[in-house]
C-alpha cells in the first residue's frame, strides 16, 4: 500500500473516520527485545532466558515487552501517513491501551490506523488515531489504542 500524503489540515481532515492503511510487517527479533531490555532495565526471564523460556514459558520461546510493542507505533504509524509542512510532531497521550496477546519472538507485526478525531486547537491539529497492532496469521491483536498525536502545521 502506498503511503497517504497529507499537505494541510484540511485535507487531514477529509479522512475523520477512515482507516488510514497498513503498515508493512516488522520482524520482532531477539537482538531488538535484548536491547529493549537493556534500555529499559525489564531483563524479566520471559523476555531474554530463550533456555529458560522454551523450557518454563507457557509460549516455549520469548515474548516481546509489551512497551517495545508500543514503542514502534511511531514508526509503523510513519510508514502509513506523511504529514507536509508541519513544524513540529508532538506525542499527546495515549488512551484505552490493552495488551491483548502476547507477541512471541520473530513474529512479524504491523498496525492499522483510523482517524477517529481531528480538531483543530488554535493552529495546532489534535489528531486521535486508533490502532491495532497486529501478528501475522494470528487471529487476536497484540495491542489496541488511541494515539494522540500534535501536529503544528506552519
Amino acid at each position: 500500500m502506498s503511503q497517504l500524503v497529507i499537505n494541510s489540515y484540511e485535507e487531514f481532515e477529509k479522512y475523520v473516520g477512515q482507516e488510514l492503511g497498513v503498515s508493512d510487517y516488522l520482524k520482532i527479533t531477539q537482538e531488538q527485545i535484548n536491547q529493549f531490555a537493556d534500555a529499559t532495565f525489564d531483563h524479566q526471564w520471559i523476555h531474554v532466558d530463550v533456555e529458560k523460556a522454551k523450557a518454563e514459558s507457557p509460549f516455549h520461546t520469548t515474548i516481546a515487552h509489551g512497551y517495545l510493542n508500543l514503542s514502534i507505533l511511531p514508526y509503523l504509524w510513519g510508514q502509513i501517513i506523511q504529514v507536509n509542512n508541519v513544524k513540529m510532531l508532538v506525542n499527546y497521550g495515549i488512551e484505552k491501551l490493552r495488551f491483548n496477546q502476547p507477541v512471541l519472538v520473530d513474529s512479524d507485526v504491523r498496525i492499522r490506523a483510523k482517524l477517529v478525531s481531528l480538531i483543530n486547537l488554535r493552529g495546532i491539529a489534535k489528531a486521535e488515531i486508533k490502532v491495532s497492532l497486529e501478528i501475522k496469521d494470528c487471529k487476536k491483536t497484540a495491542l489496541d489504542a488511541t494515539v494522540i498525536f500534535l501536529y503544528h502545521f506552519k
